[in-house]
């Protein structure tokens, strides 16, 4: 089976003829970013690893089962690390999402859906009102602070800190170690 040709890109500022857009904006396609259920032209692999790897059906097969597990446990990880403090949770389960969109329709479009929810509510606290806004953060800085507050509480400063950080913590009230 041969492949068509590669096509040139247009060139930037070129509008196609009736096209109402100014110069420099680009026309949206549903192919964006090349990902599942784009075109076969703008699916191209922009890794040769994973075209030789898409060449074989069975070295494919594995691919996406590895695929899978590591998605999979990306969110399961977010999921089991979303209560404790710092940087777990939602960041996890979306790049686990997004390591099984790179080879599963469904996953590429519920990406999708989770890229627009997201914008649409940074657009929305954008038309907020600033002291909406700055209440909002402090409210998130208070839970955030309360939050590793009864984590100390309950569980203890951490062993592997530093002496500093633990005679800072041992001034804390209700903070033992």
């Amino acid at each position: 089976m041969q492949h068509a040709p590669p096509v040139p890109p247009a060139p930037e500022d070129s509008a196609t003829p009736g096209d109402r857009r100014g110069r420099g904006q680009k026309r949206r396609t549903g192919a964006t970013r090349g990902g599942p259920g784009s075109s076969v032209a703008a699916r191209r692999d922009r890794w040769e690893w994973r075209a030789r790897i898409r060449a074989d059906p069975k070295k494919h097969r594995v691919y996406r089962v590895v695929v899978g597990c590591v998605g999979a446990f990306l969110i399961l990880l977010g999921a089991a690390t979303g209560w404790l403090p710092g940087p777990g949770g939602i960041p996890l389960v979306l790049a686990g999402l997004a390591v099984l969109a790179s080879e599963f329709v469904w996953a590429h479009r519920l990406l999708k859906r989770a890229r627009l929810a997201l914008h649409r509510f940074t657009r929305w606290a954008a038309r907020q009102p600033r002291w909406l806004r700055v209440a909002g953060t402090l409210g998130t800085a208070a839970c955030v602070v309360g939050g590793v507050y009864l984590w100390l509480v309950v569980l203890g400063p951490p062993t592997v800190l530093p002496s500093g950080a633990q005679a800072f913590l041992d001034g804390i009230p209700g903070v033992d170690p």
